[in-house]
């Protein structure tokens, strides 16, 4: 089950409040389990709700590493670009000694597929000029250096958009699984309003239970004299404490 302040929470939602909210869900109505027929309704819902949340709790896992996968992949292609720029600056520098450096452009440093382009040119410009320049300093295997940076550079972007393209599918897949738990807590809390009809304590257990403090926004600086910050208050799990993604799908819960 999962719980309030387990390190598996994802960062991806705020102070974990969609996990709290499923959980508390989850565990009020286990209280109140033996009221409800074991062919009913409310049992089945309680089952698929159980299966929803690890289903979640996976899905958030998924997209965690996703996300760390994206972060690491851009991390590696920052320094593959460095690498194949180190190249090109240097011919570059050799190529200005030689006064041919117009056979060399600038490199472009914010443009992945021209910096490639640029790549080919200084291997194709520079391979009859390759004697001269080892002579000006640059190492014998400096074309078979630009060659391995060039492909590790390609490779690297590829696995990049692999890594961000699975990021956002895990993200998706987050967020229709979160949705699927949402409505069914939501179904929940309409079958207990009629099971509880005229229980108003057993009501208000559920009401509470679904409901997880927040805490107030710091509140803006007012001009002198304008009086006091407003008093912290106890909200309910609101759109509010959600990431966007989810504000729509919580919104309809208590409605």
């Amino acid at each position: 089950m999962l719980k309030i302040g387990d390190q598996r929470c994802n960062q991806t939602f705020r102070c974990c409040s969609a996990f709290a909210f499923l959980s508390l869900s989850q565990s009020a109505f286990a209280q109140n389990v033996n009221d409800f027929s074991e062919a009913g309704a409310a049992r089945q819902l309680y089952a698929d709700l159980q299966t929803t949340i690890i289903e979640v709790e996976q899905k958030s896992a998924a997209f965690g590493s996703g996300r760390s996968d994206a972060k690491q992949g851009t991390q590696t292609l920052n320094e593959a670009r460095e690498d194949l720029l180190a190249d090109l600056s240097a011919i570059r520098e050799a190529a200005k000694v030689m006064g041919v450096e117009e056979k060399f452009p600038y490199p472009p440093r914010n443009n992945d597929e021209q910096l490639l382009q640029m790549a080919g040119v200084y291997a194709t410009n520079a391979l009859p000029l390759k004697a001269q320049l080892i002579a000006h300093e640059l190492p014998p295997d400096f074309l078979e250096d630009l060659a391995a940076d060039k492909a590790a550079f390609q490779s690297t972007s590829a696995e990049r958009v692999n890594a961000v393209g699975d990021h956002i599918s895990a993200r998706q897949e987050l967020d229709d699984a979160l949705a699927r738990a949402v409505e069914l807590v939501r179904k929940l809390t309409g079958l207990m309003k009629v099971k509880y009809a005229n229980n108003a304590g057993k009501l208000a257990e559920w009401t509470a239970a679904t409901h997880i403090e927040r805490a107030p926004k710091r509140a803006k600086p007012k001009p002198p004299g304008s009086g006091t910050g407003p008093t912290p208050r106890h909200l309910r799990v609101s759109a509010e404490a959600f990431a966007p993604e989810e504000r729509n799908v919580y919104s309809t819960v208590h409605h």
